[in-house]
């Protein structure tokens, strides 16, 4: 019967050890557990007052989730990151970006929004816009000045 204890003792620790291997390569394999973001998809609506709207799409390849902190301009000295919700638009303090997941800015829903605008860009222009992270490092991103009536889910 002590055989068999002392057998049965080294199996389940062997068993346990095997288990904590595995949790750990497993992780290593899934990825080196940092958000992989790209941004697609972006542009401004050509202001038609000293606000503006800014779109766009984040996705995370990552198996790590992060959040959009801010965005910063030279353009405005106050941009902010909105959500709307039930018809209403409030201010964010941040976006969450799932793991292998995406956000989207996009009309009528969440958005960047520029106040106080330095200039008015024109349809064509550029703004130059940089995103900032909770774990990722910036990107910044040229967003191009469409219509002011453009929405890409339209078309």
């Amino acid at each position: 019967m002590n055989r068999r204890t002392t057998a049965l003792s080294a199996a389940v620790a062997l068993a346990a050890s095997l288990a904590l291997t595995g949790c750990s390569s497993s992780s290593d394999a899934a990825g080196d557990g940092k958000p992989e973001l790209k941004v697609s998809g972006a542009f401004m609506p050509k202001p038609v007052t000293d606000m503006a709207g800014g779109f766009l799409t984040i996705t995370n390849d990552g198996d790590t989730a992060d959040r959009l902190t801010s965005v910063t301009s030279p353009i405005s000295d106050d941009v902010t990151i909105h959500e709307t919700k039930d018809q209403k638009m409030r201010e964010v303090k941040f976006f969450d970006i799932p793991a292998n997941g995406k956000l989207s800015l996009a009309r009528g829903g969440n958005h960047i929004m520029f106040m106080s605008l330095k200039e008015k860009p024109e349809q064509g222009d550029k703004v130059s816009v940089e995103l900032h992270f909770e774990k990722s490092g910036p990107i910044k991103v040229d967003l191009p000045v469409e219509a002011a009536n453009h929405n890409p889910q339209q078309h």
